[in-house]
């Protein structure tokens, strides 16, 4: 699977998984209700969803001109800290106004979430490309015309 079936697919099963584990632990750190916890949950699966579709698409045309091919942990280690670095600047802040806390509490409170953002980015996109195949940008030259046919 390549393109954009392969995007549109590997965000919504990922933001669907996520939905579910932030709802259930904004709303258990909180202390608020699941539908208060939720709003947040979806909004932020939104933000999440447009960074993941800009950055995967500039991590594959940086990743499609690199010489050695392949997604090796080092590749996907700064995947993972690439994509959720570039949430904390703007999840933060909502999550400050949201709960109505200070930056830096919300910072605290969003440090679960990174982790376990990190974490289940790694284990998500390898098991995706276990399941799915690497992306023509992974690809070496031979296999990608094998796919291309």
């Amino acid at each position: 699977m390549q393109g954009v079936r392969r995007r549109v697919v590997y965000v919504s099963i990922y933001e669907l998984i996520a939905i579910a584990v932030v709802t259930v632990g904004l709303s258990r750190y909180t202390g608020q209700d699941m539908g208060h916890s939720g709003v947040m949950a979806v909004v932020s699966s939104a933000v999440a969803v447009a960074w993941n579709i800009l950055f995967n698409t500039l991590f594959e045309r940086w990743e499609a001109r690199q010489a050695v091919r392949g997604r090796s942990l080092r590749r996907r280690v700064a995947h993972a800290i690439g994509f959720e670095g570039g949430l904390v600047f703007t999840l933060v802040p909502l999550f400050a106004w949201w709960f109505d806390i200070s930056l830096w509490e919300a910072l605290l409170m969003d440090l679960g979430l990174i982790v376990f953002f990190l974490c289940y980015t790694f284990v998500f996109s390898w098991v995706f490309d276990k399941l799915f195949g690497l992306p023509a940008s992974a690809l070496g030259s031979a296999a990608l015309g094998a796919v291309e046919k």
